[in-house]
């Protein structure tokens, strides 16, 4: 019993010192991983946290008024009746394209056409009567009173008839101009009354955007301005199109002038009341840009880690911009570096300031500078 109480003793002891073997030349191992030349934080390869490099650069920005419009068509309509009326006859499909006087519906006109019938029979007697007087007037046998009376009786008919024509044709529905039509319910045998919707009808090879600017901006805008516009549902594609007119008033309450835009619309892509983005031009101009990565916002204001060398090494000291224009993925700098300046360009959020960094893909502290710099633009 003795014996064995021994050996579990002499077990559990050589486990102990196994295990701090163990941990002592862990321990061991990152001293000299530490101090050794070459190797961690004080050797001569470099010192710090690993970042990646860009470079504030000159670039070109355009001053942009940006503004929300809505898309319309060149021309749109509601097709409507004047008259309660039953449709006898639907003469479009649904988004069919048509030209200006393309009939689209037939209205119930039974007593247009039997005024139409009676008015015609009074025109043939009208016209039988005046002939017949006109033959005895030229013969002598007749007054040119008489003649001058069923000539005004002709006149009247033809008016008469000429009328009751007008009011037929007011049974036909046809589309005011070319365009595309919308969707209709309607059917042979409905029954419209007037202001009710049949259809609509769109001209959209041109579309027209309405949008509100600052009449601060007034000085700027003129027929024929270019502007660009997004929509949501195209993602980052740009439209172009021009300034075609700016209203005559200003508005008292907004303190905002109406401009309209036209923008062309091939295979009509753009819906009439989709939201659209406006960008319109005002000029270029040049200034000093870093990628938007580099940049971190804070509050009102906003800091770059500016890469400064030294005796040793490089550190990322934080510098307060101000920032401007953000345009294809860069961001403005107004004020706080300059151009050829070299600033962390990504993970700034890993970094403390003053905290010694080594720059990515660059051996020692000059190597490949310019792979990086070339990378990071």
């Amino acid at each position: 019993m003795i014996k064995r109480h021994f050996f579990l003793v002499a077990a559990a002891a050589l486990l102990g010192l196994m295990v701090v073997a163990v941990v002592l030349r862990m321990a061991f191992a990152d001293d000299q991983k530490a101090g050794g030349p070459g190797g961690g934080r004080g050797g001569p390869g470099g010192r710090g946290q690993t970042v990646a490099e860009a470079v504030a650069t000159p670039r070109e920005f355009s001053d942009q008024i940006r503004v929300l419009g809505v898309a319309r068509g060149r021309r749109s309509v509601n097709i409507t009746s004047s008259t309660s009326e039953l449709i006898t006859r639907v003469m479009f499909t649904d988004g069919q394209r048509v030209a200006a006087g393309t009939p689209l519906v037939q209205l119930q006109a039974r007593e247009e056409d039997a005024d139409i019938a009676e008015a015609r029979a009074r025109v043939a007697r009208a016209q039988t009567m005046y002939e017949r007087y006109k033959a005895l007037g030229d013969r002598g046998f007749a007054s040119p009173m008489m003649i001058e009376q069923y000539e005004t009786e002709l006149e009247t008919a033809q008016a008469s008839l000429a009328a009751a024509q007008a009011r037929s044709g007011d049974r036909t529905i046809r589309a005011p101009f070319a365009g595309v039509l919308g969707l209709s319910t309607v059917t042979p045998g409905t029954l419209v009354n007037p202001g009710a919707v049949i259809t609509t009808l769109d001209d959209i090879d041109v579309v027209r955007v309405d949008f509100p600017i600052p009449e601060r901006y007034l000085g700027v805008l003129r027929t024929g301005t270019p502007i660009s516009a997004t929509i949501d549902a195209y993602g980052d594609e740009a439209f172009t199109g021009r300034i075609a007119l700016v209203d005559t008033r200003i508005n008292e309450q907004t303190r905002s002038v109406t401009a309209r835009a036209e923008i062309p619309n091939p295979g009509g892509r753009i819906r009439p009341g989709m939201a659209v983005r406006v960008a319109v031009q005002q000029g270029l101009r040049n200034g000093v840009a870093v990628p938007e990565a580099a940049v971190q916002y804070e509050g009102d204001g906003a800091f770059v880690y500016r890469i400064a060398a030294g005796d040793g090494g490089s550190t990322a000291q934080r510098v307060e911009v101000e920032t401007g224009a953000v345009e294809g993925g860069f961001v403005e700098i107004v004020s706080g570096l300059n151009a050829g300046d070299r600033v962390v360009g990504s993970g700034l959020n890993r970094i403390q300031p003053g905290a010694p960094v080594r720059v990515a893909g660059r051996g020692g502290q000059g190597a490949g500078q310019g792979a990086a710099r070339g990378a990071a633009r």
